[in-house]
């Protein structure tokens, strides 16, 4: 009988711990070493995340004569925005660099001027292009964007519905939250990503269905349906981008997207219940759409976006769209608009800045918020969302 209550400890022991990049468990920590193990089929562990917020990276290159790590941990305060690794005997390139801010970073190697992903982290971000690798950099215990394992959590469901703007098959992805009842009517966030995102963005990178998680957990925000949606509806190359997406967008939310969501879930199916927002190419979107369509959507997010004179030269004169109409807008008695950005994307020329301005001369309610410690990309975007969009919605 001891052996077998020691067996059982053993075992609860190896469950708790989490290798580095050992796919286990969903924790807030997934590349800290701390087996001492690299991921299966690497030759080097990297990176490897130290408990004092310090980094090594390593790259076995034997014949490479100069490698560099780049990434948005040197974003901001920091001086330096590389960091030139050195060589042992070996032929396993190595620094380590930081400390750094807990966050989740993307990074790549420059290995004689061709950048490419760490071949030894199998976490990698193939919603940006180039490609590029991410990495976890942990605090004392799960942050506002983290799995935290004391708490309930919601669902991610990835589906697929036919297109009558596209004319294909299309994917969405649906956060429904903890103990999801289809006997209640829930309100829906509409999130779209940047140009160029896949579909699971806000998912895998973003991590919203963490952050919805815990803003429920903490009681910040109702329960809330959050539709993922894929505004990639024209090749981002396309020299008529601008265009046709803005107006084809539209079409897909008011013909496909919010028909397919209201049909599937138990929705509060009026403006009442709907917020849209995207990050960059999808806020640019959200102020479109939405501004245009007040009947469809009650609150409106715009992240590090705001349209400009090229897009309304692309997709033609529309005071109403660019936020001129102050009647039209105040007639829409929007129950709330944000515009939110990073900190070190803003200044007093910054498309988001101009909107929110030209927004304030004309008396228009909204509420303006810079916040967090980078610039275009998701560790600002998180930081949007968790501080001061969702806790803000259906108030």
């Amino acid at each position: 009988m001891k052996r077998f209550f020691l067996l059982c400890a053993m075992v609860a022991m190896a469950a708790t711990a989490s290798a580095q990049q050992s796919w286990v468990n969903e924790t807030y920590n997934p590349q800290a070493n701390t087996e001492g193990l690299a991921p299966m089929g690497a030759r080097v562990i990297s990176p490897e995340v130290h408990d004092n917020h310090t980094v090594t990276f390593r790259l076995y290159a034997p014949n490479a004569k100069q490698v560099i790590v780049r990434g948005t941990m040197f974003t901001g305060g920091m001086e330096a925005k590389s960091a030139e690794m050195t060589k042992d005997d070996k032929g396993v390139w190595s620094v380590t660099a930081g400390p750094f801010t807990p966050d989740v970073y993307t990074y790549t190697f420059s290995v004689d001027g061709l950048g490419i992903v760490d071949p030894a982290n199998t976490l990698h971000n193939h919603g940006t292009m180039p490609a590029s690798s991410m990495l976890y950099v942990h605090g004392d215990g799960p942050a506002y964007y983290d799995p935290n394992p004391n708490i309930a959590h919601g669902s991610v469901t990835t589906s697929y519905y036919n297109s009558t703007v596209t004319g294909g098959l299309r994917t969405i992805l649906v956060y429904t939250p903890p103990q999801y009842d289809p006997a209640k009517k829930y309100p829906v966030l509409y999130l779209m990503g940047g140009s160029g995102e896949a579909a699971d963005s806000w998912y895998k990178y973003g991590q919203v269905n963490w952050i919805m998680d815990n803003l429920i957990a903490e009681g910040k925000i109702e329960p809330t349906i959050v539709a993922m949606v894929n505004n990639q509806i024209v090749h981002r190359s396309s020299p008529n981008h601008s265009a046709l997406s803005f107006k084809m967008m539209e079409r897909e939310y008011k013909e496909c997207i919010i028909p397919w969501v209201d049909s599937h879930y138990s929705t509060i199916a009026s403006r009442e219940g709907r917020a849209l927002s995207g990050l960059s190419m999808g806020g640019r979107h959200t102020q479109y759409i939405g501004f245009r369509n007040p009947d469809l959507f009650c609150s409106l997010g715009i992240l590090s976006a705001a349209l400009g004179a090229a897009d309304e030269k692309a997709f033609g004169e529309d005071a109403v769209a660019m936020g001129r109409d102050a009647k039209a807008l105040k007639d829409a008695n929007f129950d709330y608009i944000f515009i939110g950005a990073g900190v070190y994307e803003t200044n007093d020329t910054a498309r988001h800045t101009l909107l929110h301005k030209q927004l304030e001369e004309l008396g228009v309610k909204h509420d303006y918020y810079i916040g967090g410690f980078s610039a275009h990309d998701f560790m600002t975007w998180r930081h949007l969302l968790y501080f001061q969009f969702l806790p803000n919605l259906w108030k």
